[in-house]
């Protein structure tokens, strides 16, 4: 099973609602993708929000008793005068309405997020093909001692990145770039012949995710996380596990 099959049955094996063999097959791949482990984790803790942010009341003590007195097996099953049965029936319609009108909110408020992320992550695809042709708003070649000086004054805030390149991933310089509505601190790193770009920008009001999450966009593999105020995407040709390899250096302490 490849990644995007996973990706496909995310929910349905959160759910514990696959065959035997798709669970067995999905569960073998995440042994050994962490960026499938980090997607599955990321859809687990957005159901877990979810849950825990939509309001749960308890019936009321009137309704569980009528509804105790209909279970069936029960030995009461008092009469219900019309009135009372017109009662209950507006009570049914008006419980309905009201989680008819929480679902809806709800499946808004995600519809909105995910339009924002997927901005976010075109934005910075965009950004990364503009860094290939040489074209940014500015740009300095060096290592980190010569990048992170050079973002002064042309940022509003210091990016937090300490990872100064390796021989595998080599720091070739810095950027700036618009992004959205404010400007991004671009770093830039070689693995071979591929170039990967990290884009730090600050995360209010933009959907960053609190923990890692990995995209594909236009054939590109994005990663997407937020640590304290500032919004990371990491942007590259390179396949999925050398990605993954540069973004826990990044995050190294």
């Amino acid at each position: 099973m490849d990644c995007s099959r996973v990706r496909e049955l995310t929910l349905d094996l959160l759910r514990e609602a696959l065959g035997p063999a798709d669970a067995a097959a999905a569960r073998a791949h995440l042994a050994t993708c962490a960026a499938c482990r980090a997607h599955v984790e990321a859809e687990r803790a957005l159901g877990e929000a979810l849950a825990a942010k939509v309001p749960r009341h308890a019936a009321p003590a009137a309704l569980r008793q009528r509804l105790a007195a209909r279970w069936p097996g029960s030995s009461r099953r008092p009469a219900v005068r019309p009135r009372a049965r017109v009662r209950e029936l507006a009570f049914a319609a008006t419980l309905s309405l009201a989680v008819a009108v929480v679902a809806g909110g709800t499946s808004a408020v995600i519809v909105e997020g995910r339009a924002q992320s997927r901005a976010v992550a075109t934005e910075a695809l965009n950004d990364h093909l503009r860094v290939l042709q040489g074209a940014p708003l500015a740009q300095v070649t060096g290592g980190l001692h010569e990048v992170k000086p050079w973002f002064g004054g042309k940022l509003d805030f210091a990016p937090a990145v300490g990872f100064a390149g390796n021989a595998d991933f080599p720091l070739q310089g810095g950027a700036v770039e618009p992004f959205l509505d404010r400007r991004a601190a671009v770093f830039v790193y070689k693995r071979r012949l591929h170039t990967a770009s990290l884009f730090v920008v600050m995360a209010d009001g933009l959907a960053f995710p609190a923990r890692v999450r990995t995209e594909i966009v236009r054939g590109f593999n994005l990663m997407l996380w937020r640590s304290g105020a500032e919004g990371y995407v990491l942007v590259s040709d390179l396949s999925l596990p050398e990605l993954v390899t540069l973004q826990k250096l990044i995050v190294a302490p």
